[in-house]
C-alpha cells in the first residue's frame, strides 16, 4: 500500500485563521504563491460540525487554492486528519459560523 501524505495547512484569510487538510502542497506556477489541492473534509453524516460545514461550503468545489506565501502560517505533514476549523485572528478562539444566542440584558433597576 502506498504511503498517502496528508497536510494540515494553517493560513490567514480576512482576519481569520483557517485550518484545512489537503492531499497535496506544492510551489505554485504563480510567483509568490503556494498551491494547496485535494482538500479533505469530514464525511460523517452523524456528527455535523458547523465550522467544517462552513469550510465545505466555501471550498467544497475548489480544485486548488493558490495562497500567497505571506498568508501561510504553518504547513504540517500529519498521519491522520483532525478537525478543520476557522479561528479568530487575534484571540485564536474557534468561530461559530452561525449567530450565538443573545444573553439577556442585565437588570438595571
Amino acid at each position: 500500500m502506498a504511503n498517502r501524505r496528508l497536510y494540515k495547512v494553517v493560513f490567514l484569510n480576512h482576519g481569520k485563521v483557517y485550518e484545512v487538510y489537503a492531499k497535496s502542497v506544492a510551489s505554485s506556477e504563480l510567483w509568490g504563491f503556494t498551491t494547496i489541492s485535494g482538500l479533505v473534509f469530514a464525511s460523517s453524516a452523524v456528527l455535523v460540525d458547523p465550522a467544517e460545514e462552513k469550510l465545505k461550503e466555501e471550498f467544497g468545489k475548489t480544485q486548488a487554492l493558490h495562497l500567497p506565501m505571506h498568508a501561510i502560517v504553518r504547513i504540517e505533514e500529519v498521519e491522520e486528519r483532525g478537525t478543520a476549523a476557522i479561528r479568530d485572528g487575534t484571540s485564536g478562539e474557534k468561530i461559530t459560523p452561525f449567530p450565538m444566542p443573545m444573553r439577556p440584558a442585565p437588570d438595571r433597576s
